[in-house]
Parts: structure tokens; sequence; C-alpha cells
């Protein structure tokens, strides 16, 4: 069950949508699982069409106002074919994105472009966070950081290396989309 953080009422809330993509396998419902409620399962489940999980944090302060947010995360089957037929019904209303590629497979990061592309062709201009995961599986590692560099240089996004097992930089991965997405948001 989720809590909401106890937030004085001079807090200011935002809320919105983001959408986890890319392709099948990549980790991307294991990441949402570790971030929405701290565990990983090791047994794979393929998502069909889109599942939502909604998480409410707490990032700080803005012009002296406590800041939180309330994310509903949507996770994206990771088809192409379902990218082509959906993408608008899907993406609509979404406010970022966590691009996510297995550093174990680099074809997923090529394929990444895409993803990228299907959900600003539908929204625009938005907020993108690139995930290298499965960074805990470093023996089968074929992505370094210079590859995601150069396959991702023309989307100026972060590209952070997580590992849904572990825990590592998952947090920082929702809450650094999230800071972003609010601090594009806020006025002048």
């Amino acid at each position: 069950m989720l809590r909401r953080p106890t937030m004085d009422p001079e807090s200011k809330t935002f809320k919105f949508k983001i959408c986890l993509v890319g392709e099948e396998g990549v980790g991307k419902t294991s990441l949402i699982h570790r971030f929405v409620s701290g565990a990983f399962d090791e047994s794979y489940i393929r998502t069909l069409g889109a599942v939502v999980s909604k998480k409410t944090v707490a990032l700080g302060s803005m012009q002296g106002r406590p800041v939180q947010v309330d994310m509903m995360i949507l996770d994206i089957m990771g088809k192409r074919t379902f990218l082509q037929l959906f993408k608008e019904a899907y993406f609509h209303g979404a406010k970022g994105v966590l691009a996510v590629f297995d550093v174990t497979r680099a074809q997923s990061l090529r394929d990444l472009t895409k993803w990228i592309d299907g959900v600003r062709d539908s929204v625009g201009p938005c907020p993108v966070y690139a995930l290298g995961n499965k960074t805990d599986l470093a023996h089968r590692r074929e992505v370094n950081s210079e590859d995601a560099s150069t396959v991702l240089a023309s989307y100026e996004c972060p590209v952070l290396y997580t590992s849904a097992k572990t825990g590592e930089n998952v947090e920082q991965a929702f809450q650094g989309l999230a800071k972003t997405i609010v601090e594009s948001m806020a006025p002048e």
C-alpha cells in the first residue's frame, strides 16, 4: 500500500505521467517494481499492453515551499508493433520518459532511439533519461558509456546505469526525471 508523505499545507504538489520504454526484457517492469515497492523479483513476466503504477515522492523545496510529486508510471510493452499501433493512446499526456536499454544487449541500445522518437512524435519535446539497466551482470556487459553517449548524443539526455536487482541508481533515475519535469513546468 502506498503511503503519502506528510506535507504541510504550504507544499506544492505536481501530478504527472511518465513512461518507461524500451525493448522487451530490458528490465522496465523490474525497475518500476524496485522503485515503487523496493523489491526485486527474479522471474520474468512479460508486460501485455501497459501497466500503471503510482508513487508519491518528496522532492525537496522550490521557492521555499516543500514539493511533492504524484507520479503515474506507465510500463509499456516492449514490442515495436505496440509502439506503432498504440503510441498516441498510451503516450498522450506524458511529461517525461525513462528510456531503458540492457547493458548486456547492444541491440537494445540501438533500438532505443525508435522508442524515444515514438514518444516525442506523440507528445512533443519532453525530458528523457536513458537508463542502462542490468549493471549487476558486469561479466556479460556489451555496452560501455562511450557506446551509449554516441548513440544517444542527439537526444541530449542524461544516461544513468542502473540495476533493478541491487537498486543501484533506481531512485536517482525516477527522482532525477521528476525533478527535471518539475523544473520545466515551474514558472520563471
